[in-house]
């Protein structure tokens, strides 16, 4: 399926309608598709969370500002989908729980999606796996403590991270050598890529 064509069936995907209209916020789906083929980054994540849902535009909310700093770049270039691939293991706000915590990515999005829209986009010079979700569909792995201070068995084409939201401000403390370290090196593969 062309691209254009393959972004217009995601977006009107509604395999989840039944399940986040029984979730505490109730929500209809809402795909948040953000990839164009030949782009040169992917941003692997985990899914769109409120903010983004009510935006339509990935990491527009203070996860995507640490994201963005973390790899060294503004928005401008993040959102030139001619370079930036951004694609989650669920397109669309999976909701909150009864205590008002995410629920997960649905697997049945990446299931459904993940294969051809990874077709479709092509090869790419790196790929960043921001969260466990992404890195289990990616690597395999089940810590992401552990996976992303393996970083650099991945590198250059693969970096694992955190995922970037403030609820990791404590994980960012207890490991600091993941800004000593890993963004350095990240923040040089993606200025080397993007170049």
């Amino acid at each position: 399926m062309p691209e254009p064509a393959l972004s217009e069936t995601i977006r009107a995907c509604r395999l989840c309608a039944a399940r986040f209209a029984a979730t505490a916020t109730a929500h209809e789906p809402r795909p948040v598709v953000w990839f164009r083929p030949g782009a040169r980054l992917l941003v692997a994540g985990q899914a769109p969370g409120a903010r983004v849902h009510a935006s339509g535009r990935p990491f527009s909310d203070p996860s995507g500002d640490r994201l963005r700093d973390w790899m060294g770049i503004g928005a401008e270039a993040f959102y030139d989908r001619a370079r930036v691939a951004i694609i989650p293991m669920a397109f669309c706000f999976p909701g909150y729980d009864a205590r008002g915590a995410d629920l997960p990515p649905p697997p049945v999005c990446a299931q459904t999606w993940r294969a051809p829209v990874l077709k479709a986009l092509g090869p790419v010079d790196l790929t960043l796996l921001v969260g466990g979700a992404a890195q289990r569909w990616h690597l395999g792995t089940r810590n992401v403590t552990q996976t992303v201070a393996a970083w650099r068995a991945h590198a250059p084409h693969v970096f694992p991270l955190p995922h970037p939201s403030w609820r990791n401000t404590g994980w960012l403390k207890r490991n600091p050598w993941f800004e000593a370290e890993l963004i350095p090196a990240l923040r040089a593969r993606v200025q080397e890529v993007l170049r």
